[in-house]
């Protein structure tokens, strides 16, 4: 029996031209338009206002360093099993000097030497956010404040709240990988001996 996902077979009116200035600026960069854009643009508003808020989130000037934002992008795809946000986060990570070993590791962070105690602070952070049998407790929160200041902490809980909400939408309706990025294909959400 051969599945289908919802991206498939989703088309529609042509969108109004906000929307399809999106995606040209997408097959600009990507040289093709992403899966997940074709669904949100049936959505025009929506889609609209998702990019300005993931534009606003992933800047230049954003006080989270952008191999670190790549990094929580990743992990929290990997936790909801979206392949497509993996494929081009994991993608966005490596252009971001990201070592590939240490992508390759991500759902091992938590007891590996290859990432700073910042990046497992926040990697722990976002986990609890986004694993629904966990929750954000003061020890989460204490480690988080150990290494990032008030206006960094609502930046990467925005991060994460968004990536959860872009991950879940896309894993739900099955939008596939594109080939952006060969690793990492695995999609554990448990670390055996590690409590991450």
């Amino acid at each position: 029996m051969q599945t289908s996902t919802v991206s498939e077979g989703v088309r529609g009116a042509r969108p109004p031209w906000y929307a399809r200035l999106i995606l040209r600026l997408q097959r600009r960069k990507y040289g093709a338009e992403l899966e997940s854009a074709r669904l949100w643009a049936r959505l025009p508003r929506a889609f609209l206002m998702l990019t300005l808020l993931y534009r606003t989130l992933d800047r230049p000037g954003s006080p989270l360093e952008p191999g670190l934002r790549a990094l929580v992008q990743v992990r929290v795809s990997q936790i909801n099993w979206c392949e497509f946000c993996v494929d081009l986060n994991g993608a966005a990570a490596l252009e971001r000097s990201v070592a590939p070993d240490k992508l390759a590791a991500l759902a091992e962070y938590a007891g590996s030497g290859l990432y700073s105690e910042r990046e497992k602070a926040a990697l722990a952070y976002a986990k609890a956010m986004t694993d629904p049998a966990r929750r954000v407790d003061e020890a989460v929160r204490g480690r988080l404040r150990g290494h990032f200041g008030e206006h960094e902490i609502l930046e990467l809980t925005a991060l994460v709240s968004f990536q959860n909400l872009s991950s879940k939408f896309n894993a739900a309706l099955g939008v596939p990988a594109q080939g952006f990025c060969a690793p990492p294909r695995a999609i554990p959400t448990k670390t055996k001996g590690t409590g991450e």
